[in-house]
């Protein structure tokens, strides 16, 4: 990984395997289930020396309803952090099951809460498995953990700062859906379509086919390439439920990208918004 220009925010399966014994490491799995069953399937056997986090349950604003995601605040976010081991010495390493997808959001609420120190684990528990990577069935007492949350505004959109943002030439608003969602095909908004001037990144196109490991540096530079994905403007990503707009952001940070933000809500509201423009 060492190609990618920023390989402090991802790990292999051999980087864990040869520092998982390091004091400052976490390691945290993140899988997520949405009958609630996901701690069930951490306790069936997990990576050993992991704690279980649910992102959905913790890290999500529970004043929200229906299919808006939005970040908890800072109070909540450090309890569920420090509950899990997490405190501001802490190196995090996190996995999922579904390519990183509930990986990447748990990156970028710490990255919104100022802890620069979080890897993810290139294709989750399965690359580890494939490895070889012992496995246990038990969890390993959390120790005292303190975070303190220190707010990166700028990492994180609301609907009123995108919608602010429109028609600048110093921002880049990116759609990390399917092409049939951004096209306006399918979806399931009141609305379909995508945010006037975002253009498509499919965020699938950065995973290997058949698999949940990235692809390589050369390659995912290409799909940007041919996307018009260029250094300079500041980069907004969005998708609907903040899964694929994190891990989009994520691959940019990893390739160099420094001012990439993610549009909390995405088009889980915006699209239900009557009063906002749509393209088609």
């Amino acid at each position: 990984m060492s190609a990618f220009a920023r390989p402090e925010i991802i790990a292999t399966a051999d980087w864990l395997a040869a520092n998982l014994e390091r004091p400052e490491i976490r390691v945290l799995d993140v899988r997520w289930r949405p009958d609630g069953t996901g701690r069930d399937v951490f306790e069936t056997g997990h990576i050993a020396g992991a704690a279980y986090l649910d992102w959905a349950e913790a890290l999500i604003d529970p004043a929200e309803e229906g299919r808006v995601l939005t970040i908890a605040g800072p109070e909540q976010v450090a309890t569920a952090f420090a509950a899990a081991g997490v405190g501001n010495g802490t190196e995090v390493v996190l996995y999922d099951d579904t390519s990183s997808l509930f990986a990447s959001r748990v990156w970028w609420t710490l990255q919104v809460y100022g802890h620069e120190a979080a890897r993810i684990l290139d294709g989750g528990l399965q690359a580890w498995t494939d490895a070889g990577g012992s496995m246990s069935n038990a969890e390993r007492p959390s120790r005292a953990s303190s975070l303190t949350p220190r707010l990166v505004a700028r990492r994180r959109l609301t609907t009123v700062d995108v919608r602010g943002l429109l028609g600048s030439p110093d921002v880049l608003l990116i759609d990390a859906r399917a092409p049939a969602e951004y096209r306006g095909l399918e979806g399931n908004g009141r609305r379909l379509g995508h945010i006037p001037g975002a253009i498509n990144v499919p965020v699938g196109l950065m995973t290997e086919p058949g698999s949940q490991r990235l692809r390589d540096e050369g390659a995912i530079r290409a799909v940007l390439q041919k996307a018009n994905v260029v250094r300079g403007p500041r980069i907004v990503c969005y998708d609907g439920s903040g899964l694929a707009a994190a891990k989009l952001a994520w691959i940019l940070a990893l390739v160099g990208h420094e001012d990439v933000a993610v549009y909390d809500g995405g088009w889980s509201d915006w699209g239900d918004r009557l009063d906002l423009p749509v393209d088609r």
